[in-house]
């Protein structure tokens, strides 16, 4: 899980363009962290091409933080309990 969560945030903070020091958990990155719906995109893509997963559009609006975006892959890649 981890390993996991930490290739995720490595993933967010470069799209995002932020140090991984700069990212918590639960910060929002549209209200703190200035993504828009482009940086969700493309974080979504990457996760996808990442983890070889398929994530629904529709899970966009779980991915607000690091949290949601980790919960919406482990879903999809099957690693939740």
């Amino acid at each position: 899980m981890e390993k996991n969560f930490a290739k995720i945030k490595e993933i967010v903070c470069e799209i995002l363009e932020l140090e991984e020091d700069e990212v918590t958990d639960e910060g929002l990155f549209t209200e703190e962290y200035g993504a828009d719906s482009l940086r969700a995109i493309e974080i979504l893509g990457a996760l996808e091409r990442e983890f070889g997963v398929v994530i629904d559009q529709a899970e966009l609006a779980r991915m607000s933080h690091l949290r949601g975006v980790y919960d919406v892959v482990s879903e999809t890649a099957g690693w939740a309990k």
